[in-house]
C-alpha cells in the first residue's frame, strides 16, 4: 500500500473509532444524522478491509484491533434480537418510565402532602374532627382516639414494645399487603376518569395521615412515633404514590391528549403507567413485612429508625438511578440499514461468526 493511501486508511480508522466511542457514550447531543450515516459507511468499509486482512494474513494484532472495533460498531448499527439482555432492557424501561413521569409523581406526592396539611389543620382547629378523619375500620375506637388526643400517658402506652407470634405476624402482613394493594390499584384504575378520583383519594389518604400525625406531634419530641410510622410508612406511601402517579398518567392522556386522539394517547400512556404499578409491588411487599415484623416487635427506636433510613435510601437510590438512566439516550439506528444498504455481519473476537450472520466474501 502506498504511503499516502496508508495514511488515509489510518485516518479513516481513527475517525471510525471516534464515532463508535461517541455512540457508546449515548449522551444527549451525541451523533447527528450525518455522523450516523458516516458511521454506517465506515463500518461497511472496515468490514471489507477486515475480511481481506484475514485472507491475506496481515498483522494478527492489527486484525484483532480492527475486528474488535467492527464488533463494537455492529452492536449499535444492527438491531439486536431478544436474548438474555432482555432483563436489563426491561429494567432500563422501568427506570426511564420513572424518570419520564416525574410530574405525575410530584403531583401525587403534592396532593398527599396537601391532604396531610389539611387534616392536621382541621384537627388543630377542632380536636373532635379526628373522629371524622380516622375511620373506625383502621382499628381505633372513639374512646381510644379521645385518650390519645388528651393524654400523653396514653400516647406513651401506645408505643409499648410487645413481641407477637410469627403466625400472627404473617397473617397480619398478608392482610396489610392486600389492603394497601387495593388502595393503590384503586388510585391507578380511577385515573381513567381524568385523574380526578385519584387526586381525591390522595387528598383523603393525606387527611387521615394528617389527623394521625397531629395527635402525636403534640409531644415536644415524638421520636417514638417517628420510629413507629417511618419504617413501614416510607415504602407504603411510596408505593401508593407510584400507583397514584400511574393513574394520573392515564388521566393526563384522557384530559390532555395533545395532537393525538384520546385512544392514541391512552395507548401511549398504558406502558409507563403499568411500569409504575409494577414498581410499586415490591414496596407494598416491603411495607407489609416491616409493618408486621418490625413495627409489631420489641425493637427499640434506634433499630427502627435505621430501617426507616434504609428505606429512604432505597427510594432515593431508585430515583437517582432513574435520572441517570434517563440521561443515556437510546439511539434508534435501524433506519440506517435502508440508508446505507444491508450491513454485513462481523465475526466475534474468537473468530466464529455472530449468530445469524453469513460469511463475508470479497
Amino acid at each position: 500500500m502506498k504511503p499516502g493511501a496508508a495514511e488515509r486508511a489510518r485516518a479513516r480508522q481513527r475517525r471510525f473509532e471516534e464515532l463508535v466511542t461517541r455512540c457508546e457514550q449515548l449522551r444527549p447531543g451525541g451523533l447527528g444524522f450525518d455522523e450516523l450515516r458516516e458511521l454506517a459507511r465506515l463500518y461497511r468499509a472496515h468490514v471489507v478491509t477486515l475480511s481481506r486482512a484475514r485472507e491475506r494474513g496481515h498483522d494478527p494484532e492489527a486484525v484483532r484491533t480492527l475486528n474488535a472495533l467492527c464488533v463494537r460498531a455492529y452492536t449499535h448499527l444492527v438491531p439486536t434480537s431478544p436474548s438474555g439482555a432482555d432483563e436489563a432492557q426491561r429494567s432500563g424501561r422501568l427506570l426511564r418510565a420513572l424518570a419520564a413521569t416525574w410530574r405525575p409523581q410530584l403531583l401525587a406526592w403534592s396532593t398527599l402532602a396537601l391532604g396531610i396539611l389539611l387534616g392536621a389543620a382541621l384537627v388543630d382547629g377542632d380536636p373532635r374532627a379526628v373522629h371524622s378523619l380516622i375511620p373506625a375500620g383502621l382499628g381505633y375506637s372513639a374512646e381510644g382516639l379521645e385518650r390519645l388526643v388528651a393524654s400523653p400517658e396514653a400516647r406513651a402506652e401506645f408505643f409499648e414494645r410487645r413481641e407477637t407470634p410469627a403466625a400472627t405476624n404473617i397473617l397480619f402482613g398478608s392482610m396489610l399487603f392486600a389492603n394497601n394493594t387495593r388502595v393503590g390499584l384503586l388510585a391507578f384504575a380511577t385515573g381513567l376518569l381524568a385523574g380526578v378520583p385519584t387526586v381525591l383519594l390522595q387528598v383523603y389518604n393525606g387527611l387521615v395521615l394528617g389527623g394521625f400525625l397531629w395527635i402525636f406531634f403534640q409531644d415536644p419530641w415524638p421520636v417514638a412515633f417517628l420510629a413507629w410510622i417511618m419504617p413501614h410508612g416510607v415504602p407504603e406511601f411510596t408505593a401508593i404514590c407510584l400507583c397514584a402517579a400511574a393513574g394520573l398518567v392515564l388521566g393526563g392522556a384522557v384530559l390532555l391528549p395533545g395532537r393525538r386522539t384520546r385512544s392514541q394517547a391512552l395507548r401511549a400512556a398504558i406502558d409507563p403507567a403499568l411500569l409504575l404499578v409494577g414498581a410499586s409491588i415490591p414496596f407494598f411487599v416491603l411495607a407489609a413485612l416491616i409493618e408486621s415484623f418490625v413495627r409489631e416487635s420489641a425493637l427499640g427506636s434506634g433499630p427502627r429508625l435505621a430501617v426507616a433510613a434504609l428505606m429512604v435510601a432505597l427510594v432515593l437510590g431508585m430515583l437517582v438511578a432513574a435520572q441517570r438512566a434517563n440521561r443515556r439516550l437510546r439511539v434508534e439506528t435501524s433506519w440506517l440499514q435502508e440508508l446505507a444498504g444491508p450491513l454485513p455481519p462481523v465475526t466475534g473476537a474468537s473468530g466464529g461468526q455472530r449468530p445469524g450472520a453469513s460469511r463475508i466474501s470479497r
